[in-house]
């Protein structure tokens, strides 16, 4: 049901308009003759029987007025004979002399927004749509022939042109879609376009000489110009005076130029095809118009025209409508190629002939300029072919012109870097640079004045080899900020646009014209300058210093892990005690043999054994206390054994930890977890500004590393290594033949992982060098001769520093007291410990002594007492059987008393008992 609306809907809408539009629509015509009249009258007679374009029942009727060459009498004629007769457009040529009438025609009509199709005013004035609103041309402007000689350029691969022009809107206008037109070009990279230098004039000339003579001086030799033919042919009066239109130099004019009367031989220009044909352009205005209005037709309602000029409060929108519709009609099979329309109203797709001035000031087509289409679903486009073989260019020669002149004395750049460029400063003016150096000054900026250095290095041989082959002399300079370059808003930019500093600053604002330098190639810098094929390729690596190795006070015990060496302890003592318990209960070792020495030694006791199991582990002498039994003596031998193993194994892995070892990198390469999540530990930097840096920043994956090393980044990269050597820099990002130069000069410093970012080192150029072809090929033959291998022996290997680190590695380090202060605190530890023993031993010793004198002391006082007792005991017996004979009273028993008593004092008085009267 909706859908059977919206169609009843569509049908009432289209029924409407087709009662409402009008049946028949008057078309003016402003022309230049009687001829032109009648054949514009012809065209809408025979358009109204061709239903192509021409609706059933729709009639077109002509209006037609010839051209006045007053412009006010014009512009009254267009409302009295035009509007009045209320026309929907007008079809406007140009007077026999004068061209202010079409402007007229434009102003009256395009009040009314009556629209305007000019089929001969180039002028590039009607494009500003704010002053002829409603005008469109079957003829393109002169700007347009920018699009032609931007093809031609890109046919004779010519990249450096000086564009003279005069200084009217059409010579501003071309100017303006040159640039713009050949900025596009720069897609293609091996197209470059460049305009050494403008040479604007106002027109009507006197004389030219001034100019030429700037021109002259540049180094452009192909010369685009927009000039009159009255202005060109006083600077072509100057040129020749000049020599300047003779071999070597190319001249491409306009349509204008080409008709100058001294137009030298050689000149090329261009001729817009059907330009005068002014039948074939009413033809297509015609009928580009009423395929306008049948489209419109069809889709919107058509109000009448304006009837007179009085009425100046209107505004016809119809007529806006109109100029809408007609600017986007195609023709592809009209009288004069293809018509179609930009959106300022201008012919587009227009076809030109190339032509060439020859002998006698004949103009020959060598070329043509034409809308090309390869099939009927293909859109087409403009296509440019040259006869080359037919042209004859100046100087009367058929050979191409180079379109430049080739500098011999260039300004060359360089800064310094080790090994590719050392630099020396002069002590004072008696101090000169030798044999092996070149002057490369540099100029101080803050004390405006020039500093003497010398270089010299692998840049500085192969810029001296370079000069010899392909020819050239040279000036050589140090960079003026010490940098490569880096693409910044300087701060004293008042366009807040991005500028190069340094080295690429200086090339790119024409200030030096090359660089020999280990120059980067990459894509932010090829963008701006040229670059030869690399010299040396290379990457980007990291540099940090060797770990020390970390020798503590244990670094003995590395060999063997804390496991093994509690197990070697167990064993020792475990086999002690098996050997005492062996030798102990041996029949063979605890008793001995019937008919054995009486010197024969004992068994084996524990303390014995246990020195014997430390003396065989440690291989000192044992000189006694050795096993007696065999069943001791096999488990010595298995003990010696494994002794041995023990040792041998212990001496080759303490060899391996303390003398062959050597550390390795701390770092993987860039991919390593500890650079991607910078550690507060581990600190990496590269240097500002340079390709490296520029690396980080183009790549996504780096960002977040970027943005953690970019804080540390320094200013040269002899800081950085400096840093690194210091231990204060952990890695150091630059390109690897730097990075191999310094690991390879010193042994301490190693590059770390595999190389990423691989590029290549260049010479700098500037774009459209006249330099670039020669200097490429100079380098590609260096690589094929060897040359550039040699330079790389003289000054990056520098006697294969590269091997002397190799062999540093594999000698044995000299072990110092840092690895071996463990083994001697080890002995101050025995030596204490055996000196704390011995006083305690002595103590001990003197302690026992002691207690022994009394002991002695004790035994001596008792033994006494005894033998005080014994006599005692005997005196009492004796003064008993004395009593027994007392009686008898004999002699004998008077000198036995006496005896007796006489021993009893004694005895009491040794004894300390009592003394004896």
């Amino acid at each position: 049901m909706k859908m059977c609306k919206i169609l009843l809907v569509s049908f009432f809408f289209s029924f409407v308009r087709a009662f409402s539009n009008p049946s028949s629509f008057n078309i003016g015509g402003v022309l230049s003759n009687n001829e032109s009249a009648v054949f514009f009258k012809q065209t809408i007679q025979h358009l109204n029987f061709d239903q192509q374009y021409v609706p059933k029942g729709v009639v077109y009727y002509d209006k037609a007025i010839l051209m006045d060459q007053n412009p006010i009498k014009t512009a009254l004629n267009v409302c009295k004979y035009l509007i009045s007769n209320r026309v929907y457009a007008v079809v406007v040529s140009h007077p026999l002399t004068g061209d202010l009438s079409p402007a007229a025609v434009s102003y009256t009509s395009g009040f009314y927004h009556i629209p305007v199709i000019g089929i001969s005013s180039r002028d590039s004035a009607f494009s500003d749509k704010n002053i002829h609103v409603s005008f469109l041309r079957t003829v393109p402007p002169y700007s347009h022939q920018a699009d032609v000689w931007v093809e031609l350029l890109k046919h004779f691969n010519y990249k450096k042109v000086i564009f003279i022009h005069s200084s009217d809107t059409d010579g501003r206008a071309l100017l303006g879609r040159f640039q713009t037109t050949s900025q596009s070009l720069e897609d293609d990279v091996e197209i470059k376009v460049q305009v050494e230098s403008v040479i604007e004039f106002e027109p009507g000339l006197e004389t030219f000489a001034e100019q030429l003579q700037e021109m002259k001086n540049a180094q452009a030799r192909v010369y685009l110009m927009y000039a009159s033919k009255t202005d060109a042919k006083v600077i072509f009066r100057d040129a020749a005076m000049y020599n300047m239109t003779e071999e070597g130099y190319v001249w491409i004019v306009t349509e204008q130029a080409l008709e100058a009367e001294n137009a030298p031989v050689g000149l090329l220009g261009l001729k817009l095809v059907n330009a005068t044909n002014e039948r074939a352009h009413i033809k297509d205005s015609t009928y580009v118009l009423a395929s306008a209005l049948r489209d419109m037709n069809q889709t919107k309602i058509i109000t009448e025209a304006p009837k007179d000029c009085d009425n100046s409060g209107s505004i016809w929108e119809t007529g806006k409508d109109l100029f809408y519709f007609i600017r986007k009609q195609v023709l592809l099979n009209g009288e004069t190629g293809k018509v179609a329309f930009d959106d300022q109203g201008d012919r587009i797709n227009a076809e030109y002939d190339v032509v060439n001035i020859q002998r006698n000031k004949n103009q020959v087509a060598v070329g043509k300029y034409y809308f090309h289409k390869q099939s009927e679903q293909d859109n087409g486009r403009m296509h440019l072919t040259v006869e080359e073989r037919r042209i004859l260019w100046p100087g009367r020669t058929s050979i191409k012109p180079e379109g430049f002149m080739i500098p011999t004395h260039l300004k060359v750049l360089t800064i310094e870097e080790i090994p590719f460029v050392y630099v020396r400063k002069l002590k004072d003016e008696k101090d000169k640079c030798n044999e092996e150096e070149i002057p490369c000054p540099h100029y101080n900026s803050s004390q405006d004045e020039y500093e003497q250095f010398c270089c010299k290095g692998y840049c500085m041989d192969l810029l001296r080899e370079l000069s010899r082959k392909i020819n050239f002399t040279y000036n050589l300079a140090l960079s003026p900020d010490g940098q490569f370059g880096n693409y910044v808003i300087k701060n004293n930019s008042v366009t807040s646009k991005k500028e190069w500093t340094g080295l690429i600053g200086e090339l790119v604002n024409e200030r030096a014209d090359m660089i020999v330098a280990p120059l980067t190639i990459n894509p932010e810098r090829a963008e701006f300058i040229e670059f030869s094929k690399p010299f040396k390729y290379q990457g980007i690596t990291i540099l940090e210093k060797k770990p020390s190795r970390s020798s503590t006070l244990v670094s003995f015990l590395q060999p063997f892990s804390n496991t093994l060496w509690i197990l070697v302890m167990v064993s020792v003592h475990v086999v002690a005690l098996v050997l005492y318990l062996l030798d102990r209960f041996s029949p063979f070792g605890r008793f001995k043999l019937a008919n054995a020495d009486g010197t024969e030694e004992d068994a084996l006791n524990l303390s014995s054994a246990i020195w014997f199991a430390w003396g065989v582990l440690l291989n000192s002498g044992i000189g006694e206390g050795t096993p007696r039994s065999f069943s001791a003596r096999v488990l010595g031998m298995v003990w010696a054994g494994f002794a041995m193993i023990i040792v041998a194994s212990y001496t080759a892995n303490l060899a391996a930890f303390l003398v062959l070892e050597r550390p390795k990198t701390k770092l993987t390469g860039i991919n390593d977890a500890r650079l991607r999540n910078t550690m507060e530990n581990l600190t990496c930097a590269t240097v500002k500004g340079s390709a490296v840096d520029m690396y980080f920043r183009r790549q996504v994956e780096l960002s977040n590393m970027y943005r953690t090393m970019e804080a540390n980044n320094y200013n040269t990269a002899e800081d950085a290594i400096r840093d690194v050597r210091e231990g204060k820099l952990m890695a150091f990002i630059w390109d690897s033949s730097r990075l191999e130069f310094e690991a390879a000069q010193d042994c301490e410093l190693v590059t770390a992982g595999e190389l990423f970012g691989r590029s290549g080192y260049g010479i700098g150029l500037q774009k459209g060098s006249p330099w670039s072809d020669d200097v490429t090929l100079a380098i590609l033959d260096f690589h094929e001769s060897g040359f550039m291998e040699s330079l790389n022996t003289k000054w990056i290997l520098q006697g294969n520093p590269v091997k002397q680190c190799e062999q540093f590695e594999k000698t044995p380090n000299t072990l110092g007291l840092q690895n071996m202060a463990g083994v001697f605190i080890l002995v101050a530890a025995g030596i204490v410990g055996g000196v704390v023993l011995i006083v305690i031993e002595m103590a001990y010793k003197k302690h026992q002594i002691k207690k022994q004198k009394r002991m002695e002391l004790a035994r001596h006082a008792a033994d006494k007492w005894r033998g005080c007792v014994e006599v005692i005991l005997q005196l009492v017996y004796g003064l008993r059987h004395y009593n027994q004979k007392q009686n008898s009273h004999s002699e004998y028993g008077q000198i036995l008393w006496l005896h007796i008593k006489l021993r009893l004092s004694l005895s009491l008085s040794n004894c300390g008992i009592f003394r004896a009267d």
